[in-house]
């Protein structure tokens, strides 16, 4: 994405980071651009959620709202330690804030499992702080579990596609799994990006590596 390059590639402690704010929350329009439904829960019952991070977030958010069973996307920041934090903060480095897509789903019609696929296989888990030719702390890929089940799912989808892509002469994955954190909405700009912009940036792409989860084939 066209934010400004940081050569530093290493997380900010708390007395780097930036202050944030706690009084003020990002405006966003009310409805999906595509989808046509809301950007903000609550959320229909029996719909779940799930938090990714896979670089350039304009990509990664079409990449999802384009599955079947997504009801909802939004992009923003977490993982990260700014409150509230703007775009310019958060390329700045200086917020810990990885880029993120907020993926509602309806598990009737898709699984977790699915997803992680579409996950793994759109970008490269192996580059660290970094995707392709966007580089910075925000760009790292990340998973962040909303339950014990999705945190254990991630794990093990981790370890199997890290096998299939150590198979392939590729590096060891650095995807971090954590416990989903605070979600803070980007930008209204940044909301369904590419359908607004059609011919806009997208730094989104993958391996070539199928990842085996839900496939019932194990990685060799």
């Amino acid at each position: 994405m066209f934010g400004p390059k940081r050569k530093k590639l290493d997380l900010p402690t708390p007395g780097e980071a930036l202050p944030g704010r706690t009084d003020r929350q990002m405006r966003v329009a009310d409805a999906h651009t595509v989808l046509g439904r809301p950007l903000k829960g609550p959320w229909p019952a029996g719909l779940e959620t799930a938090l990714f991070g896979l670089g350039c977030f304009w990509g990664a958010e079409r990449k999802f709202w384009q599955q079947p069973g997504v009801y909802s996307t939004a992009v923003g920041y977490a993982a990260g330690l700014t409150p509230n934090p703007t775009y310019e903060e958060v390329c700045s480095g200086l917020t810990g804030h990885n880029e993120v897509v907020l993926v509602v789903f309806d598990p009737k019609i898709t699984s977790y499992g699915a997803l992680l696929k579409v996950f793994f296989e759109n970008h490269d888990p192996t580059q660290g702080m970094r995707q392709g030719g966007d580089i910075g702390t925000q760009y790292r890929s990340g998973i962040y579990a909303c339950t014990d089940a999705q945190r254990a799912e991630a794990e093990a989808a981790r370890e199997a596609y890290g096998a299939a892509l150590k198979a392939r002469g590729f590096g060891p994955i650095t995807t971090e799994i954590l416990p989903a954190p605070v979600f803070y909405y980007a930008e209204d700009y940044h909301q369904q990006y590419l359908d607004k912009n059609p011919q806009g940036y997208c730094g989104l792409g993958g391996t070539g590596v199928a990842c085996p989860i839900g496939t019932g084939v194990a990685a060799r």
